[in-house]
Order: structure tokens, then sequence, then C-alpha cells
């Protein structure tokens, strides 16, 4: 990097740990493409994209609040270690979340309708094997987070509770079910 941008991202972190709202937006700016590409590191773990970038974007911001340039180190290789320990964390809290209680969540199975009544044991096979199809192709296509957003949906909880219980704001809530509206659309085209 060029001395010129390394004094640049320097300014820019000094008037924006002073509260200048234009640098800290000029700095996120010009720190976006290093979030996006140690997000890239962690693309096949079971966040989305966004999601990482976003857990990047939280690690950069607190790297700007606990950044002190008397330490000798530049703000871009402290803040790619908060970056990084930030998506980290992200990820250590949804592989923890095995924890959630599933006795109030019901099967996808028992939600979905029959075309029409069984008259036969082979029906009720063929219905059964239908809605196991079903449940495999939407398992594939939605994320594991989409997929648990569905199961918690389904079972009643509101979007708040959702985002509480997966740790995720009723924004990202509200943007996975989106995506798994969409996903279902174009699996029964």
């Amino acid at each position: 990097m060029s001395a010129t941008k390394k004094t640049d991202i320097e300014s820019l972190v000094s008037a924006a740990q002073s509260g200048n709202g234009e640098a800290i937006n000029a700095l996120v700016h010009a720190m976006r493409p290093t979030v996006e590409m140690i997000a890239m590191k962690y693309i096949h773990s079971p966040l989305e994209k966004d999601d990482l970038v976003q857990e990047g974007m939280i690690g950069l911001l607190a790297a700007l609040r606990a950044y002190q340039p008397k330490r000798g180190a530049a703000f871009r290789t402290f803040a790619g270690t908060c970056i990084e320990n930030a998506i980290q964390t992200a990820l250590r809290k949804f592989s923890r979340r095995k924890d959630v209680p599933t006795d109030n969540m019901v099967p996808l199975e028992d939600y979905l309708d029959h075309a029409g009544t069984a008259v036969s044991a082979e029906d009720d096979f063929l219905a059964a094997e239908s809605v196991a199809r079903l449940s495999r192709a939407l398992e594939q296509q939605l994320s594991p987070m989409e997929n648990e957003v569905l199961r918690l949906h389904i079972s009643g909880f509101r979007y708040a509770d959702i985002a509480t219980r997966l740790n995720k704001s009723p924004k990202a809530v509200d943007n996975a079910l989106q995506r798994i509206r969409k996903k279902l659309t174009l699996l029964f085209e």
C-alpha cells in the first residue's frame, strides 16, 4: 500500500475517533474491500456472505473505538485482527445455537398438507414419501440460518422472538424470510 493511502486511512481514523460522521462513513467505505476479503475466507461456513460481512463491519467499528495509534500498530493491521475476531465469534455463536430448546418446535412435515385423504396404506406411504422429498429439497435449498428461521416461524414464533433466539436483528430475520419465500416460489415453479 502506498504511503499516501496509509496516511489517508490514519487521518480518517483520527477524524472518525473525534466523532466526525463523514470520516466514519469514508473509513467504512475505504475498508469495505478489506472486510469482504476477510469474510471470503469463511464463505464455506454456515453463515451467508452478507452475514459474514456484517459481522466484519461490526469488528471494524469495534477496531475504530479501541484503536490507539500510540501503540505503534497500523490501523489496517489492527482492524484486520478485529474483523477476523468478530467473524470468528459470530461463527462460534452460530455453532453454539444447538442449545436452542426444540420442545416448542413442530416438524415441517406436520404442517404440510396432504393432497387429499389417503385411502390405503400405499397412499399413506406415497404421501409421506412426497412430504419427505419436499422437506429434503427445501433443506438443500435453504441455508442453515434460513432453515432455522423457517422452523421457528412455522412453530409460531414472532420475528422478534426468532431474532432473539438466533442472536440476529429482526431485519436479518425478515430478510431471511424474504429469501425463503423466493426459494419456495422457485421450488414450486
